[in-house]
């Protein structure tokens, strides 16, 4: 059972009205940001096209980082020493 299935009744409510009120926060700090974007001149249609380009950068980089994990099991090294021969600096 998850940890949560343990918990006394209360306790799992409790944890509950903390999550939302993170969410809630999260979702108002997300509003800000984007009418700050909004007041600087970027446009809602611009800032998905970012977004949009952000998670496929990220879907690729995934795939990447599963590929350099392969090939690091396969060597018999970790993946780090894998960086140098592909010209990846540890931030990639």
């Amino acid at each position: 059972p998850s940890p949560r299935a343990c918990q006394p009744h209360g306790a799992n409510e409790e944890a509950l009205r903390y999550e939302i009120e993170e969410l809630k926060q999260k979702d108002l700090a997300l509003d800000q940001e984007i009418a700050q974007l909004l007041s600087e001149g970027y446009s809602l249609e611009e800032l998905e096209k970012h977004i949009s380009l952000l998670h496929e950068y990220n879907d690729i980089k995934d795939a990447g980082q599963v590929l350099l994990g392969k090939l690091a099991v396969i060597r018999g090294v970790t993946t780090k020493q894998l960086y140098p021969e592909y010209d990846l600096e540890l931030s990639d």
